[in-house]
């Protein structure tokens, strides 16, 4: 999909305004641990599994805001309504006293990523300012939208990045003098990643930080259809209004380069015998008897020269590459840029999904999107579907398609690590 961008000839666009907040965040005394009330994004949990797990871990974990369970639709967003009504009522979730923006900061082994969070102005894509690279799913967005309707809250930040200089100057130079400061909280999740997050709230700082980032443009590294959703919202409230701008996370990948990894499908009614059948004399598919990491290596070699998948699902892998130029020919859309033509989420889209297998794309009951390998192919050995394993693509070719205003297929890359939900959100009527 393309995108219009800004006219030539048109007024230069404006930077980023990120604006600070009284952020709510949970009472340490009122819950077992900051910790256990933590999740990884909505679309990161793998349900049910992970969803459960994460229910049990503390009465009042995020999840049950983010990803609220009942019979329908309706229900569920009442049930999140209340829960954090509740919760603000019980002094589980607290204000914190002025507005602010806050420093987060993640740790694992030798990996460290700092940013800023904050309340962003929205923008559309064709201001040039905030940059999508993936398509959407309509029926993801109205989910979201119902569920930040009915809490009118900002539950958890996007992923969005940008590309200083390098230099410790403006937000950089505010960013690591805030580190040296007491946190307003720490704690390590149970994936080993240690957490901490400072407020910004001396006028110098703020000031500094929203000069310096007046000047950039940013792209959307994870949480497109929140951000979709976000302008859904802001369109159905006269401006001005809190639903003008959104809690988003802001990193220099100057200074702190994010992981891209591979996002996987899920084909529930599709069994791994005919996904194979299917291909016979489009695609060169060779059988694998070894064990995952081994597989994904082999998937990493042949995507440095073809299109390449991995196929599981029935005990064993199956390395599909090599796709017939006539197939791809006659499937692949000629009005974008070879960059994008050439990708595996487009070959997988445009020309197995569309073309081969007839899979609906949008559709939940015939694909899930999933983030973790293993848990993508023990989800199709359990119930008989087929787990197509991507391989990632390179961050500079994401931020260059963007540029040009060309969006990816949907789900095509997953930037990380990604900011845990539940250390601060920010409300709208509160």
């Amino acid at each position: 999909m393309k995108i219009a961008g800004p006219a030539e000839g048109t007024r230069a666009r404006s930077g980023l305004e990120l604006a600070p907040f009284r952020g709510l965040r949970y009472d340490p005394d009122r819950v077992g641990s900051l910790a256990a009330v933590t999740s990884p994004p909505y679309d990161v949990v793998v349900r049910p599994d992970g969803l459960l797990h994460l229910e049990s871990a503390d009465p009042h974990n995020i999840v049950r805001l983010i990803l609220p369970q009942d019979t329908t639709p309706a229900a569920r967003n009442q049930q999140a309504a209340d829960t954090l009504h509740d919760w603000l009522s019980e002094g589980v979730l607290t204000t914190d006293p002025e507005p602010g923006l806050y420093v987060y900061e993640q740790r694992d082994g030798g990996m460290l990523q700092r940013g800023v969070i904050g309340a962003l102005r929205l923008s559309e894509p064709s201001d040039g300012v905030v940059l999508p690279h993936e398509d959407v799913m309509p029926h993801v967005i109205a989910e979201r939208a119902a569920l930040m309707r009915a809490t009118s809250a900002n539950l958890e930040p996007l992923l969005l990045t940008y590309r200083s200089t390098g230099e410790v100057a403006g937000t950089a130079a505010v960013v690591e003098h805030t580190v040296q400061s007491e946190p307003l909280l720490a704690t390590t999740t149970e994936d080993g990643f240690s957490h901490r997050l400072w407020a910004i709230t001396d006028p110098a700082d703020l000031a500094a930080v929203q000069a310096d980032l007046s000047r950039h443009q940013a792209l959307i590294a994870d949480g497109h259809h929140r951000w979709a959703t976000y302008l859904r919202l802001r369109a159905e409230h006269p401006s001005p209004s809190p639903w003008d701008y959104g809690l988003v996370l802001l990193v220099d990948t100057a200074r702190y380069p994010l992981r891209v990894r591979a996002i996987h499908r899920l084909l529930h009614q599709l069994p791994v015998a005919d996904a194979v059948a299917a291909l016979t004399g489009l695609f060169r598919v060779r059988h694998l008897a070894v064990p995952l990491t081994e597989a994904l290596e082999s998937l990493a070699d042949a995507a440095a020269e073809t299109n390449a998948f991995l196929l599981a699902g029935d005990g064993t892998f199956h390395l599909v590459d090599r796709p017939s130029p006539d197939l791809l020919a006659r499937t692949i859309p000629t009005d974008h840029p070879e960059a994008w033509r050439t990708l595996d989420a487009t070959v997988l889209h445009a020309t197995l999904l569309d073309h081969v297998w007839g899979i609906p794309e949008d559709s939940p009951a015939h694909i899930a999107y999933i983030h973790d390998t293993a848990a993508t192919v023990e989800k199709a050995e359990r119930d008989g579907g087929t787990a197509v394993l991507m391989h990632p693509v390179r961050e500079e070719v994401v931020r260059d398609l963007a540029r040009q205003g060309v969006t990816m297929p949907r789900k095509s890359t997953s930037f990380g690590p990604k900011p845990a939900s539940g250390l601060v959100l920010r409300a709208l009527s509160h």
